[in-house]
């Protein structure tokens, strides 16, 4: 096993993922013995208490055990599990604490963001090939599947919320941001309906599929709606009475509270707000904000079974419009 040392990675951390990974690639099985303590500490040039350190952090992770008898030896399969996601905010931590709450604690979990930039994304996916036992992935694009998850053995990738491509050879769990937007909209007509004028606002540069906008078009011409789309900052003229905003940001969702409050319109009579992704936030904001949403704590609690189990999962989560005081 040869392990390489570098100044950005501790010691310990090191000669752990060195022996993790040769265990995952089969380089060593469950029963080979590993040198001694002071074999290792000889052979990789390290100290005793380094080489001690890593053995009680793969004992820990039950990857290895020992015995005066045998001395330390592989246990295990190593249970090391890359969570691949776009972007930090507040539905993505409840996606990652019901996720890391529901696998066993000897797994191991490196989480790492990859900020929609594709470059990272495929450089991040690239260096981790072959040193994780799962892998979970938001892909960096709604419309197009990277290449280089097809790199990584089907059974071992699960794919989230991003979808709509091919990936029927692939576990994944989704969102539908297109007719599940129109279906939650029409599940509140009623209450919708007092509000004449349905505004998107949707800034360019965001992420967000482009596709469900058309959908909202469609829901606005099959019910008689009036509508806007908002893509530039530049035509954001401040709410109107009678207008019911749906947002995607928390920024937008903040301005859109600020110029209600500026114009004195009633927020919920007046005007009308639904922000897309619930957030335990919204609940207490003014009378509740409402939300289009999925359970991103469901997704989590979902991904930690396809990761414990290893069971083959194609499903769709349920988009709901939660009704608050905002509408």
């Amino acid at each position: 096993m040869k392990v390489n040392f570098n100044h950005s990675t501790s010691k310990i951390k090191t000669l752990t993922d060195s022996i993790s990974l040769s265990i995952m690639q089969g380089k060593l099985r469950v029963g080979d013995n590993l040198l001694s303590i002071n074999d290792a500490s000889s052979k990789y040039k390290v100290s005793r208490d380094t080489v001690f350190k890593a053995y009680n952090e793969l004992k820990r992770l039950g990857v290895i055990d020992s015995t005066p008898q045998k001395g330390y030896f592989v246990k295990g399969e190593v249970n090391r599990v890359l969570l691949l996601l776009d972007t930090y905010s507040p539905f993505k931590k409840d996606l990652y604490h019901r996720f890391a709450d529901n696998i066993p604690e000897n797994y191991k979990v490196d989480l790492i963001f990859h900020q929609y930039n594709e470059n990272l994304f495929e450089t991040i996916l690239t260096e981790s090939i072959g040193k994780y036992s799962m892998y979970i992935v938001m892909n960096f694009s709604n419309d197009k599947l990277s290449e280089t998850l097809r790199s990584i053995p089907a059974g071992k990738l699960l794919l989230l919320d991003f979808g709509d491509f091919e990936k029927s050879d692939f576990s994944f769990i989704c969102q539908d941001f297109n007719q599940a937007l129109y279906d939650s909209l029409k599940s509140g007509i009623e209450t919708i309906r007092k509000f004449r004028k349905l505004v998107f606002v949707f800034p360019e540069d965001l992420r967000h599929p482009i596709s469900s906008i058309d959908y909202f078009k469609q829901f606005c011409a099959d019910f008689d709606f009036e509508y806007e789309l908002v893509r530039k900052s530049t035509e954001w003229k401040g709410v109107k009475e009678g207008s019911l905003y749906l947002c995607i940001t928390t920024e937008d969702m903040v301005k859109i509270v600020k110029d209600a409050n500026l114009s004195g319109c009633k927020l919920g009579s007046e005007i009308g707000l639904i922000s897309y992704n619930d957030d335990p936030v919204l609940e207490i904001i003014k009378n509740g904000i409402s939300s289009i949403s999925i359970d991103f704590g469901l997704m989590g609690e979902m991904a930690a079974q396809f990761v414990k189990t290893k069971e083959a999962i194609q499903e769709y989560l349920p988009t709901k419009l939660i009704v608050r005081g905002s509408i």
